[in-house]
């Protein structure tokens, strides 16, 4: 008896030791996705704004197919 209870003590340290670790990870990957979020946002709003920006050189450029 005393040894089926020393198995089972060492199991739920085990069982508690790896959901301490997993919790952890799961801080760390929520530290990333928030930080690849906001860096994708950063991205998002950089591309809309050289969009615009070409879209002001395109205007000025004159047209093609009506030479001067």
């Amino acid at each position: 008896m005393e040894n089926e209870l020393d198995t089972l003590e060492y199991k739920v340290a085990q069982v508690v030791a790896l959901c301490h670790a997993l919790r952890a990870e799961n801080q760390q990957l929520q530290q990333k996705l928030t930080n690849a979020e906001a860096e994708k946002a950063a991205l998002a709003s950089r591309m809309d704004a050289a969009r615009i920006r070409l879209e002001q050189i395109a205007e000025q450029l004159p047209d093609s197919s009506n030479p001067a």
